[in-house]
């Protein structure tokens, strides 16, 4: 890890998160929680195993992970993200929005894994009806299950299946998400490959938190 040598807050920042890859782990311990290194090096596709295992330590040296154990009868070592950790959290937002509209273009090598949905519909998703019972949408991509909630005026996601799922989801994420953005109907979803199962209603109760331009499009 190099530094700036600069008496400066973003520069002290920047010596801690500014090497490449380090915001995509926090990322990653974001949306999934505590994560074992191979889970981590799924997430990330392209990281070499030497270089995550650099970071990893970097990150732990100045308190952004911890490792610990899970409980028996399996114990294993994962890496979770301590209060200065979690704390990257809105500047991760502020990031993602400030970069939703180069999303626009994707390249055609560009990776997309479908538990990335977690935090775009964190940012962006918001709940229409405040005072209606939860509804809750999963989405389903291969084995991969994600899980939105609208309740109480918020959105949450989640990585994993819902419990008594409203709605369900079936196909490729972002083609999912330019539903629940509202940038496609239920007719050009379904033409585009979505199976949509149970109360379709319940999707109207996620809006887009304006302003925004947030994009989400298959490589």
């Amino acid at each position: 890890m190099h530094s700036y040598g600069q008496f400066c807050g973003l520069a002290k920042g920047l010596d801690v998160i500014g090497d490449r890859w380090t915001l995509l782990i926090v990322r990653e311990l974001l949306i999934r929680g505590p994560c074992r290194y191979t889970d981590l090096c799924t997430g990330l596709p392209g990281i070499p195993t030497n270089l995550l295992a650099d970071r990893l330590r970097d990150m732990e040296r100045e308190g952004l992970v911890r490792r610990e154990m899970t409980p028996a009868p399996t114990p294993a070592a994962v890496y979770a993200l301590t209060p200065r950790g979690e704390a990257l959290e809105t500047v991760i937002a502020a990031l993602g929005r400030w970069a939703a509209p180069l999303l626009a273009n994707p390249h055609k090598d560009d990776v997309f894994l479908p538990h990335w949905l977690v935090l775009p519909a964190r940012l962006y998703l918001i709940d229409r009806s405040p005072r209606q019972a939860p509804v809750r949408v999963e989405v389903r991509d291969g084995d991969h299950r994600v899980t939105l909630e609208a309740a109480r005026g918020r959105v949450s996601a989640r990585v994993g299946p819902a419990e008594k799922p409203d709605t369900v989801i079936i196909g490729q994420t972002p083609i999912a998400w330019q539903l629940l953005l509202g940038k496609i109907d239920l007719a050009q979803a379904r033409k585009a490959g979505l199976e949509i199962q149970g109360k379709t209603t319940a999707l109207k109760r996620f809006g887009v938190r304006p302003p925004t331009k947030a994009v989400f499009i298959s490589p």
